[in-house]
């Protein structure tokens, strides 16, 4: 169970998604000028499922498989040492690792920054991807590193004292972007919802 506190209101539903993420496949697409190298990084939690989605849309077009994978950044993160207790996520990569890949980094939303910060640190200790690129599903502003997404879903002006969440499906039952004036919590009382939600201390 869910406990919102304060107003949510729903801003992409199902369909929205869906079509932001053809919409990013397409771009991609026409960017690398084809699928040659092409390799899908999804920083969990909810960027995994979503870089998955944009990589079936690709190979749907180009009739190739697309190789996707995970890459956890929480070793990495500069809050690290004020909240050292935290689990950690599976970093995966297909067989022929990131060197000389165009990697592109997939990710929910894009909030702060230093959460890319965290991917491209830990990018560079697995090897020498020939070129990144990051695609968001949302981009609600409110930079604090020289940080911009190349493919974006959706660009959605928010105040800091907002909180965008993201569900997908394979997750959380169904596919939306919300946001809310306050954190929701689960009857524990723990965020919940999209990583934008759990990540605490404004790392995104």
């Amino acid at each position: 169970m869910v406990r919102a506190h304060g107003t949510e209101r729903v801003v992409l539903d199902d369909r929205d998604v869906a079509r932001a993420l053809t919409r990013i496949a397409h771009e991609i697409l026409e960017r690398n000028r084809g699928s040659d190298g092409l390799l899908l990084l999804g920083i969990p939690r909810r960027g995994v499922p979503l870089a998955r989605r944009i990589a079936e849309r690709i190979a749907a077009v180009e009739r190739v498989d697309i190789p996707t994978g995970s890459l956890d950044v929480t070793m990495y993160r500069d809050d690290l040492r004020l909240r050292p207790a935290r689990s950690l996520e599976h970093t995966e990569l297909p067989p022929t690792g990131v060197d000389d890949a165009m990697v592109v980094l997939v990710d929910d939303v894009l909030f702060s920054g230093r959460t890319v910060r965290s991917a491209l640190d830990a990018l560079h200790d697995l090897g020498r991807p020939r070129a990144v690129r990051l695609a968001v599903l949302v981009d609600r502003g409110h930079r604090e590193l020289p940080v911009r997404a190349d493919f974006v879903g959706k660009n959605l002006p928010t105040s800091l004292v907002e909180q965008v969440r993201v569900s997908v499906a394979e997750y959380d039952g169904a596919d939306a972007v919300c946001i809310t004036d306050a954190e929701p919590t689960d009857v524990a009382g723990q965020p919940t919802g999209g990583d934008e939600a759990a990540r605490v201390g404004g790392l995104r």
